[in-house]
């Protein structure tokens, strides 16, 4: 009898419960469909995170039983039809993202190597900040030197070395030294291993000597013709524009080339919140479709016959339409500025029909259609920086006590114009909170006055930059747009002083170390259900948001960093600084193990501590960490030791770290991490406290775009002769 009785109640319980859904569901029935793009990216994300074959399968197998327990339920049910849509699109998305990943495969070089590379030139990439030029060069069929090189590499040339404008589809031949695409240099570093595996690159490298450069049978298409024509006008607005300075930011604002624009420059940018504004994206294509569509509609009133009788909104809008598409071409044609041009002909054909056009709808309509075409980009941070800051913006234009705050009404200016400061400022509050989880995932870092700099910032930009810039290479045409640059070039000396006075602000950036996957994901997931459900259930989204957000400030710091090469460690000190066992690494070096490590602030040398002693060939220093000392031996040079001092060395250290392979006989205490450690393994992060340590091999897993040999989910972890912690 009580049996029964439990089960009756169990019954009850979940029919209840049940019940409860489904009116849930039925509230939110306008907004179910916005979870389609979220569980495509759902599934793209799950095969990207899973290590391998086997746990690909088993998801896919798992998803498929999903589905048929919502068709368990019945989808003459909301709950019902709601699981199997969600599972089959996660479904969905791991073979679009698998298919991608075997469709794109392309060989690559296993090893450095210098030969000669003869092709034909895809893409030039000025980088004049740099001085260096990357070209994107089609390989010959036949082998240099005998060596077969892949279809596709990526080179750096000294700008020195090439004339000032270098034609798409020109024939190239030069002596260059080529490495395999790079894979992430320590944990949560930038994997360019896997962008490369998606753009069909097989090696990078850099030329030695000056290249000989064949334009005469210069051949190409549509691309090629356009990338020169957008490389011309960038090198033409650098030119015209007052100041390198100036000249940078504009290039990068009409074309999207970002080459320019000087490192302290763009550094300050992002410290300030505006390097959004760099990017070619939503905010252009916005500026482009809609100042043409404007400018149009007001010139085909100027006929009355026309205004009387011919669709001038309509005309006005494919005018529009066009300016967007061209735009989006001459930009390069990136994925944030193919969004923003798919988002912009979704409005335009909503303003042409007379309905409302920029809605929830719209932003999944756009992601629905970069996720299928490019499944990538999802794992890029430009995907999801522009998604979130316009999904966020749109929920929270769309909230109704905020359109009840911002609806027109009679009042006299000044009220109006608070009201819409004020507007102004939360939809800034609201875009940085959305977009910090994001930016400290990928880049280790966020600002935290970007509301402030971007109500400056936006409409100086919007308003008086990108206008006076059009106006300029207009009145180019017939040689009169120099006062237009030199009104252009105040307006961005004006924005780089917001830039680096907001970004050199006391406090004005948040440094986090390396961030789980786990607390990242659970933030996503919180936003995205604050963000598109309309009911009260929408509160529930701030659990994992903020289980996230406490799981990411909680993670510990990585004690040491070593480098895929083993050429570089970094020692974290716990109190704000880094240490480093080579001063002399270079500034991308020293930038990427810093923000790994969650500290801003110039690297000291590993020689300026206490507990250090170093000499040119090794260095030993002395951690305290979980109660005790721990030795590190580090070897910086890569001559050989006398075998009984490195041997004395070894038997002394708990870790030993170096470039090269080890002699057998040097045994630590715990872990050798040398250059087969490091071929297993890839870069690691050791947390001294508990003894562990993290991979990029593990992280990666078997994916195609994969370097290490032997990979397995626990191969890279130390088998210590003695525990850590024992002397």
């Amino acid at each position: 009898m009580a049996s029964a009785a439990l089960q009756t109640g169990g019954r009850r319980a979940t029919a209840t419960a049940l019940r409860h859904i489904e009116t849930m569901l039925e509230a939110e029935r306008d907004q179910l469909g916005l979870w389609v793009p979220v569980a495509l990216a759902g599934g793209i994300a799950l095969w990207l995170v899973l290590p391998d074959r086997v746990a690909w399968l088993a998801a896919m197998v798992a998803l498929a039983g999903v589905a048929l327990t919502g068709l368990a339920i019945g989808t003459g049910h909301r709950l019902g039809r709601a699981i199997v849509v969600t599972a089959l699109a996660a479904l969905i998305g791991m073979i679009i993202i698998w298919s991608r990943a075997d469709w794109v495969a392309a060989p690559r070089i296993d090893r450095p190597m210098v030969t000669m590379v003869s092709g034909r030139i895809e893409a030039v990439e000025r980088l004049p900040a740099r001085e260096i030029v990357r070209l994107t060069i089609a390989i010959d069929r036949e082998a240099a030197d005998g060596v077969m090189l892949p279809p596709r590499i990526r080179l750096n040339v000294d700008q020195a070395y090439l004339p000032e404008m270098v034609p798409g589809g020109a024939r190239i031949a030069v002596r260059a030294r080529l490495m395999p695409p790079a894979p992430a240099a320590v944990p949560g570093a930038y994997d360019f291993a896997r962008a490369a595996w998606f753009q069909g690159i097989g090696a990078t490298g850099k030329a030695l000597d000056r290249p000989v450069i064949d334009a005469s049978e210069a051949a190409g298409g549509f691309r090629t013709w356009l990338a020169d024509r957008r490389a011309r006008l960038s090198a033409h607005i650098e030119a015209s524009a007052s100041g390198q300075s100036a000249g940078g930011i504009a290039a990068a604002l009409a074309t999207g080339d970002q080459g320019a624009i000087a490192v302290e420059d763009a550094e300050a940018m992002r410290q300030s919140g505006l390097a959004h504004l760099l990017s070619v994206s939503g905010l252009h294509v916005s500026a482009v479709v809609g100042g043409v569509l404007l400018l149009t509609l007001r010139l085909l009133a100027l006929s009355p016959r026309l205004a009387l009788h011919a669709p001038l909104l309509l005309i006005a809008a494919g005018a529009g339409a066009l300016a967007g598409i061209g735009y989006t071409l001459l930009s390069g044609s990136q994925v944030p500025t193919i969004r923003s041009c798919v988002a912009a002909l979704l409005v335009l054909a909503g303003i042409a029909m007379g309905r409302e056009a920029i809605t929830l709808r719209l932003v999944a309509t756009g992601a629905l259609i970069v996720l299928l075409l490019w499944p990538e980009a999802l794992a890029g941070p430009s995907f999801q920086l522009s998604f979130a800051a316009v999904t966020a913006l749109v929920a929270l234009l769309e909230h109704p006590r905020v359109v009840a705050f911002a609806a027109g009404r009679d009042e006299d200016w000044l009220p109006r114009f608070g009201r819409g400061l004020a507007v102004l400022l939360l939809s800034g509050l609201v875009i940085e909170v959305a977009l910090a989880p994001i930016a400290l995932f990928h880049f280790h870092k966020s600002g935290l006055y970007g509301a402030v700099a971007n109500i400056v910032a936006i409409p100086l930009t919007t308003f008086i930059i990108m206008p006076f810039e059009a106006l300029a290479l207009l009145f180019d045409t017939v040689g009169l747009g120099a006062p237009f640059w030199w009104l252009a070039s105040q307006a961005i000396a004006l924005l780089l002083w917001i830039a680096h006075a907001v970004g050199g602000a006391p406090g004005a950036v948040t440094m986090l170390p390396t961030m789980a996957w786990g607390a990242f994901a659970l933030m996503i997931v919180g936003g995205l259900w604050i963000a598109l459900w309309r009911t009260p259930v929408r509160r529930w989204g701030t659990v994992p948001l903020a289980i996230g957000a406490v799981w990411a400030l909680l993670s510990p710091a990585p004690d040491l960093l070593v480098t895929g090469d083993g050429r570089h460690v970094a020692v974290v000190l716990g109190d704000g600084r880094v240490a480093l066992l080579r001063d002399r690494a270079g500034d991308y070096v020293r930038d990427m193990l810093s923000e790994a490590a969650g500290v801003d602030g110039e690297p000291l040398p590993i020689d300026a501590l206490a507990a250090a002693r170093c000499s040119a060939d090794l260095c030993e220093a002395r951690l305290r960490r979980g109660g005790r000392d721990w030795h590190i031996l580090a070897t910086r040079s890569p001559y050989l030791v006398d075998i009984a001092r490195m041997n004395r060395a070894c038997a002394r250290a708990d870790i030993v770290i170096s470039e090269r392979r080890m002699p057998r006989s040097c045994v630590p205490r715990w872990v050798k991490i040398d250059r087969p450690f490091l071929a297993r393994s890839g870069g690691v992060a050791i947390d001294l406290e508990r003894g562990t340590i993290a991979t990029v091999a593990s992280g990666v897993g078997r994916h195609p775009w994969s370097v290490f040999r032997d990979w397995s989910g626990t191969a890279a972890q130390p088998s210590p002769r003695r525990r850590p912690g024992q002397s």
